[in-house]
C-alpha cells in the first residue's frame, strides 16, 4: 500500500479533526452555559434576599411611623376628653338647674 494516504483517506481525517473541535466548542459552551446558570440562579437569590430585606424594613418603618400616629391620636382623644370633661363639670350646676326647673314646672 502506497504511504501516502488516499484523498478519501485526507477528508476523513479532516472530519474527525473537525469533529475533535466541534466537540471541544460545544463541551465549552456547555459549560459556559451551566456557568451562567449557576450565577442567575445566584442572582436570583441574592434578588430575593435582598427583596425581602427591603420589604421588611419598609415594614417596620411604616409600623413605626403608624404606632407615632396611633399614639398622637390616643394623646388628641384624652386631650379632648378632658377637655369635654371639664366643660362638662363647669356646666353641670346649670345644666342641673334647667333639668329641676324642666322638672318642677317653673
Amino acid at each position: 500500500m502506497d504511504t501516502e494516504k488516499t484523498l478519501l483517506q485526507q477528508i476523513r481525517d479532516k472530519e474527525q479533526e473537525f469533529s475533535g473541535k466541534v466537540d471541544a466548542a460545544r463541551a465549552e459552551a456547555e459549560a459556559m452555559v451551566a456557568a451562567a446558570r449557576t450565577e442567575a440562579e445566584d442572582l436570583i437569590c441574592t434578588a430575593d434576599k435582598a427583596g425581602k430585606m427591603s420589604a421588611e424594613q419598609v415594614y417596620w418603618n411604616v409600623r413605626g411611623k403608624t404606632n407615632i400616629e396611633i399614639e398622637a391620636l390616643n394623646k388628641a382623644a384624652e386631650l379632648d376628653q378632658e377637655t369635654a370633661s371639664v366643660r362638662g363639670e363647669k356646666n353641670l350646676p346649670h345644666a342641673a338647674e334647667q333639668i329641676v326647673r324642666y322638672v318642677t314646672m317653673e
